[in-house]
């Protein structure tokens, strides 16, 4: 099945999951894929993104733990995504670029709204206004063990040293935290599967792409992204 574009003429692809499950390596994969196959790609990630939305996200993922209330992170993570998407997606769209985003709407819903409590309405309010039409084509959810997943999330986070750490204070939410997350996505994917994919991220990183690039080939008929063989 072909899905057309959400926004203008481009396409605007989206990567999902809990933490340390690998979306942002198999985003840069897919995005690798796609523009040596010569298409116009832009990699972008959540939060963050454009000026503004970066100065929100130092906000938000570095500190205590407890520094924000689940509703003022989903308040401050909205307020980027708007400036991510009027700066940066929404041009790229219009300009018929494929944009890959390392996070975007859902996992406001997976962490604050599922995980933190603020509940589905008040999440799907706040997109409402905020993302409206601009919905992802296309949603890969990596799913993994979260606790697998975090452990490897903190020992990246342990060799980066003085680098920065893009997770800090969600992954020092705990483990517990992370069950929450994965079994929000699951939820997410059962709710919308015209949009989202489900992705079993076990196995090698080339065996997940190669998921990965069947996905997005059965999607998008316009892409040849997957190998000839197919996914493993």
């Amino acid at each position: 099945m072909t899905a057309p574009a959400s926004n203008g003429a481009g396409v605007f692809i989206t990567f999902e999951g809990a933490d340390g499950v690998g979306k942002s390596t198999q985003a840069r994969l897919l995005c690798e894929r796609l523009t040596a196959l010569g298409n116009r790609v832009l990699a972008t990630r959540e939060p963050g993104g454009a000026p503004g939305a970066d100065d929100i996200r130092a906000l938000v993922v570095n500190g205590a733990v407890e520094k924000w209330t689940p509703l003022s992170e989903a308040l401050l993570m909205s307020a980027a995504r708007s400036e991510h998407l009027t700066h940066t997606i929404r041009p790229a769209l219009a300009r018929g670029e494929i944009v890959v985003c390392d996070r975007f709407s859902d996992s406001t819903m997976a962490y604050q709204g599922y995980a933190g409590g603020v509940g589905r309405d008040a999440i799907d309010r706040i997109n409402a206004v905020v993302v409206g039409d601009d919905m992802p084509a296309l949603t890969l959810i990596l799913s993994g063990d979260p606790a697998e997943g975090l452990m490897r999330a903190c020992e990246r986070a342990a060799g980066d040293g003085a680098a920065e750490n893009t997770e800090q204070r969600f992954e020092a939410k705990g483990g517990a935290f992370q069950k929450a997350v994965h079994d929000a996505f699951l939820d997410i994917a059962a709710r919308a599967p015209d949009r989202c994919v489900l992705i079993d991220a076990a196995g090698t990183r080339e065996a997940v792409a190669a998921r990965i690039a069947t996905a997005v080939a059965q999607r998008f008929a316009q892409f040849k992204v997957a190998d000839a063989g197919g996914a493993p």
